[in-house]
């Protein structure tokens, strides 16, 4: 860092752009230079995410992140590969660094909480105005039909590992009053479903916002 760099600079309810006035080994001095308009807070969005392979999971996270999400849970589904649920809990603390780091690039006031990893009965209790998950097999309706535009109020999505969920675990969601839905006869990675499906809820977000305006 050197004197006459600018960064943004938040204390998590505002944001400004500050120049560096003085750089030392322990003290750094910002110069405010103007206040930015920072976005509104996202509405409230939370992530299942089946533990997939650390690097991807990170990516996903990253990207979540950038799309608004404001919760992620690590979920140990039937199919996520043996040792991620002890691996996960380790690596906690580095995801929600990379959530910090990534809600600074897309100047969002507030990084999401990442929670400890999670087993599917806990999330199945979730109490949001608007329960889906991906199911990858034929015949589930559009994302699109599900949560149509102008449609407010919490939203909970639920990404399984590579694979999918497994049957006993798509019996679950129904039980327990959730959605499966589609994002088309393609198969993805788990990080892709994530940021094409978070996209979706996203715009379909900004169209209601924009038809109440």
């Amino acid at each position: 860092m050197e004197v006459g760099q600018k960064f943004e600079i938040s204390d998590n309810r505002r944001v400004w752009l500050a120049e560096v006035g003085v750089a030392r080994k322990n003290v750094v001095e910002f110069t405010v230079l103007e206040e930015l308009a920072a976005g509104d807070e996202p509405a409230e969005t939370t992530l299942y995410l089946a533990l997939i392979k650390f690097e991807r999971f990170e990516w996903a996270v990253e990207k979540a992140t950038e799309l608004g999400v404001t919760r992620v849970v690590p979920v140990q589904a039937q199919r996520s590969e043996r040792g991620l649920d002890d691996g996960a809990r380790k690596r906690v603390e580095r995801w929600r660094r990379i959530a910090q780091e990534a809600s600074e690039q897309s100047r969002r006031l507030r990084p999401p909480r990442i929670d400890a990893p999670a087993r599917l009965p806990e999330a199945l209790s979730d109490a949001a105005a608007h329960r889906i998950w991906l199911d990858e097999r034929p015949g589930a309706p559009a994302l699109l039909k599900v949560f149509p535009a102008g449609t407010a109020g919490a939203v909970s999505l639920a990404v399984g590992p590579e694979g999918g969920w497994a049957d006993g675990e798509r019996e679950q969601f129904r039980a327990s009053g959730w959605t499966g839905t589609s994002l088309g006869p393609a198969i993805l990675r788990a990080e892709t479903a994530v940021c094409a499906a978070l996209a979706v809820v996203l715009q379909i977000r900004l169209a209601g916002t924009m038809k109440e305006a």
